[in-house]
């Protein structure tokens, strides 16, 4: 888990995920690529030729070619090596196609105030266009600490995939703990995962609740905060993502968590 894949972007999360990406990288002892996405704007009725497309294209990588200068200064002075791509695209479609070799990208969850780029979105689309984890950050983080990790598992596939990829950071942790609000639809008991993390040296502690009453995303944020969790590992889209799209756990997670979210797919 070395090659961290960060978005770079002039919007209200990038410094949460610039702070974000580089305590990974330090803590991984990683290699930090910085992908800059310029986004291609859309202009309905434009009967110019794609003039009024160009002029707008041009000024936005005016805007982010300030911003990379900005960041390229930052980073000189940071102790993690880095590489920096440009590409002018879809912000989605971007990250998913340099992904391929990225061990774990880093994304918001969802802006608070501004409506673009819609990062909920873009975290969504890069889930399931891609078998990397995703770290998604809240827009106000501050800095990142993977000491103490809540895996809240499901026991469906996409949980296990996340838990196997990220057994070097789960090492790292002083404290991990296993979360299952059961529902009947658990194909791996939370007990088989803990196993398999004790055969990694990661020893976590259990807990399994039955509830029918309430949401599983409502169980998780009340376990993080009695466990004073840094992250929460989780399995996303576990029913798909249309069905999620009317409501489910990873889409109200990535609407409101107020931890990073580890996510895989």
């Amino acid at each position: 888990m070395k090659n961290i894949l960060l978005l770079v972007h002039d919007d209200a999360g990038q410094e949460a995920r610039l702070q974000a990406a580089l305590d990974l990288t330090r803590a991984l002892g990683g290699h930090l690529s910085c992908l800059d996405v310029t986004p291609t704007p859309v202009i309905v009725g434009d009967c110019y030729g794609g003039v009024g497309t160009a002029v707008l294209i041009a000024d936005a990588r005016e805007s982010e070619g300030r911003n990379k200068a900005a960041l390229q200064a930052r980073l000189a002075h940071e102790d993690v090596p880095w590489d920096w791509s440009d590409v002018t695209g879809d912000f989605a479609d971007a990250v998913a196609e340099a992904a391929m070799l990225a061990d774990v990208i880093v994304l918001n969850r969802r802006l608070e105030e501004d409506c673009f780029p819609n990062m909920r979105d873009v975290a969504a689309r890069v889930l399931t266009q891609t078998r990397s984890p995703v770290l998604a950050v809240p827009e106000g983080l501050g800095a990142l600490s993977v000491k103490r990790a809540l895996i809240a598992w499901d026991g469906q596939p996409s949980s296990a995939t996340t838990l196997r990829a990220c057994v070097p950071l789960l090492r790292l942790a002083q404290a991990v703990h296993i979360l299952t609000v059961r529902d009947g639809a658990e194909r791996a008991e939370p007990a088989e995962a803990a196993a398999y993390l004790s055969r990694h040296g990661i020893h976590a502690s259990l807990r399994i609740i039955q509830d029918g009453l309430h949401a599983a995303d409502e169980h998780i944020t009340a376990e993080s905060e009695a466990f004073h969790a840094d992250y929460v590992l989780m399995g996303a889209y576990t029913h798909g993502r249309l069905i999620e799209t009317f409501g489910g756990v990873t889409k109200r997670m990535l609407g409101s968590a107020k931890l990073p979210l580890l996510l895989g797919h």
